[in-house]
């Protein structure tokens, strides 16, 4: 099985089979206090970057429910001074990454382009939300994926590698703050189909 079928069965078609219900954006929210953890109990700093990978549709109407996406990021801009961009990785997925020292803010702004797919009808089509965490040089995302309505953590280390004992600590200790994913078939490394930084360059 290749990468992009892995990623395919991780994200798409083998969670849809099996989601536990649908996405809920509210979720998302939960993140706005584990920051705090991450600071305090993991000295983990959050990286000032979020984003929302989701499934492109070929039709107009998914073309204006994006278009009201970066409408509404752009008009919060203005107010939070969150950057945002849309990127597509080479799996074929794409992305609405913000930038924003924050952490609020991105969460908002987060739950914002969430919550309009929903509404437009494409809650089906939001594969995951990432949020981005570093020490001392090791980068740590937590992934709410949306169609398990849960968070699991990724922390990847050198050539596709993972760091579980991070992966394992930031499990034990925010097991109760935020809804975990219990089963670790689910924890689906997240790997940027290039040579990036982050699982959506």
């Amino acid at each position: 099985m290749g990468l992009l079928d892995s990623l395919r069965e991780a994200l798409g078609m083998r969670a849809e089979a099996d989601s536990m219900r649908d996405a809920d954006p509210d979720d998302l929210f939960g993140m706005s206090t584990a920051y705090l953890t991450m600071e305090a109990d993991l000295g983990f700093e959050p990286s000032a970057e979020a984003a929302l990978c989701f499934a492109g549709v070929d039709n107009t109407d998914f073309a204006d429910t994006v278009r009201e996406v970066d409408d509404i990021l752009h008009a919060g801009k203005e107010e939070t001074g969150t950057e945002m961009s849309f990127q597509k990785d080479g799996h074929g997925y794409e992305w609405v990454v913000l930038e924003d020292d924050d952490p609020e803010d991105l969460v908002t702004s987060i739950h914002f382009a969430a919550d309009t797919f929903v509404e437009r009808g494409y809650g089906s089509r939001l594969l995951a939300a990432l949020f981005g965490f570093e020490k001392d040089g090791q980068m740590a995302y937590w992934v709410y994926s949306f169609r398990r309505g849960a968070y699991y953590p990724f922390a990847p280390k050198g050539n596709k590698e993972h760091n579980t004992s991070v992966e394992f600590k930031l499990e034990s200790v925010l097991d109760g703050e935020l809804e975990l994913e219990a089963d670790k078939a689910y924890w689906y490394p997240l790997w940027p189909s290039s040579a990036g930084r982050h699982p959506w360059d």
